[in-house]
């Protein structure tokens, strides 16, 4: 018999601490579809504490998601924990995720707490969440530099107050996939009760061994891992979904479990996290990078054509490389439009939504012959992005020159709080010249980190999409634009990122 292991995707609530990844309910709704589709066993949809948006949202996904888990996080507060249990209560399977630092150095510099207050804190706080579900899972924070002694005896004392989950956590990415296996060996030997429980890891990729830890804890017995769509997370990210999974996949020689994740949607995955959250994939990703199946060396090429298995031990096809079809073009009906969305896992809110969203798809097809479902995700984030971010300031028209004769110029035209500026500039380039006209109307004062160009699809006539970093006064955020001319998408994607600054509310960023 070969054992499950229980996929828990943490993009919605990890992945989004990324600096600039925040995501609107909508989008989030739209992934956790998707993560649904893929068949994720456990969906955390955030942090309910942390905002009222983000616990509208966790409420929002647990009242659509029926054959996943939705998970929020909570630390071991009864604020934070009655907050969370609120959130999911309306999921068909719902769970509750608490925390709490469990390091010398986080005891005392972090929470100011002695040993004994920790474990209380943790033991009362399964308490208050087994209240409002069965299915309660705990991490002790930072685990990877904890002694040894102490998490066994925290753990033995959530267990017995009702934690169905214990997951261990690498925090920092501290910890070497030797080191982590054997803690994760040591824990289930020694923890009483260690059997009433599903073991659990979530691993930082701070040394670029997330992955590496997670499957060494697998191979010690772990059988949830916590992952993230394309490793989306905290600093140098998470344990990374697809790769997770496809080493399990491709190693059944060695893996005595698998997943019941449908792969064929793990590039459909990617995209859409990458398209909603503005962090392109690069290239040379495993698994769902551009050039992850690509072959250019003679000798390589040689051998595919000969025999797809001397160079591939995956199939491009199995984790859903063929899915990016040509499926609409200018003629096609808003019928046809609609069941592709649906097809897509995309969801519109009202028949105004559905209209708006054709009328955007046909201005497409007149500039772009041949719309491809990557074109539609990007299409309909754009229009989430519109009807969601305060529109403080609007685009309304931009004429931008360039040449080798010339110097840069943009003209730009925006609306402001309802009034329409206007104003010129010249720069390095046109995108120069266009930020630098925007920023003479915003005055923002905002420091750009970012600016990054992806093209959707292939060919010349493919859309441009341009994702913004910019930072004030402590908040980072990402602005996205796309459009068959680049010019006009980076336009686009800064006036998103002016108004994410303006709209912006702080958030309480949890780690574990």
């Amino acid at each position: 018999m070969t054992d499950q292991l229980i996929i828990f995707d943490t993009t919605m609530r990890d992945g989004e601490q990324s600096p600039g990844a925040s995501m609107t309910r909508d989008e989030k709704l739209r992934i956790a579809r998707q993560l649904e589709r893929m068949r994720v066993d456990v969906i955390e949809a955030g942090f309910p504490a942390a905002s009222d948006g983000d616990f509208e949202a966790v409420k929002a996904v647990a009242s659509i998601i029926k054959d996943s888990v939705v998970c929020g996080l909570a630390r071991t507060t009864e604020a934070d924990i009655r907050r969370c249990g609120e959130a999911v209560r309306v999921a068909r399977r719902p769970r509750i995720h608490t925390f709490i630092g469990t390091s010398p150095i986080h005891m005392a510099k972090k929470h100011q707490k002695e040993p004994s207050q920790i474990v209380e804190m943790a033991e009362q706080a399964v308490k208050w969440a087994c209240e409002y579900t069965d299915n309660v899972e705990f991490s002790p924070e930072d685990a990877g530099r904890s002694d040894l002694d102490f998490l066994c005896r925290i753990i033995e004392r959530v267990i017995k107050a009702g934690a169905t989950t214990i997951n261990i956590p690498d925090t920092v990415g501290y910890t070497l996939p030797e080191h982590f296996g054997n803690m994760i060996r040591s824990l289930r030997e020694r923890v009483p009760n260690a059997d009433k429980v599903v073991w659990s890891v979530h691993c930082h990729n701070d040394l670029g061994l997330a992955v590496a830890n997670s499957l060494s804890a697998v191979l010690a017995g772990a059988r949830q891992v916590e992952c993230t769509i394309n490793g989306l997370g905290e600093r140098a990210g998470n344990a990374s979904l697809e790769e997770i999974v496809m080493a399990v996949r491709t190693r059944r020689d060695v893996f005595p479990c698998d997943t019941r994740i449908d792969t064929t949607q793990i590039v459909p995955a990617s995209r859409m996290v990458s398209t909603i959250t503005g962090f392109p994939v690069q290239p040379n990703k495993a698994i769902v990078g551009a050039n992850a199946f690509a072959h250019e060396a003679g000798i390589h090429q040689d051998g595919v054509l000969k025999s797809r298995d001397t160079y591939e031990i995956m199939r491009a096809q199995d984790v859903g490389w063929s899915t990016n079809k040509l499926v609409l073009g200018k003629h096609s009906g808003r019928n046809a439009f609609k069941a592709r969305l649906t097809e897509l896992g995309i969801e519109l809110a009202s028949d105004d939504a559905l209209n708006a969203a054709f009328k955007r798809f046909k201005a497409l097809a007149d500039k772009k012959h041949e719309i491809f479902d990557d074109d539609l995700q990007a299409l309909i984030t754009e229009e989430d992005i519109e009807q969601t971010e305060s529109e403080h300031f609007r685009l309304v028209s931009l004429s931008a020159q360039s040449g080798t004769e010339a110097a840069p110029h943009a003209s730009i035209v925006v609306v402001v709080d309802g009034k329409e500026q206007r104003a010129e500039a010249r720069g390095s380039g046109p995108v120069d010249a266009s930020f630098k006209a925007i920023e003479s109307i915003a005055a923002s004062g905002a420091q750009l980190l970012l600016y990054s160009v992806n093209n959707i699809t292939s060919g010349t006539d493919s859309q441009g999409e341009v994702t913004v970093r910019l930072a004030k006064g402590g908040r980072i955020v990402n602005g996205q634009g796309a459009d068959t001319d680049i010019v006009v998408a980076s336009a686009k994607a800064y006036i998103n990122a002016l108004n994410k600054l303006h709209s912006k509310l702080e958030r309480v960023n949890p780690q574990v």
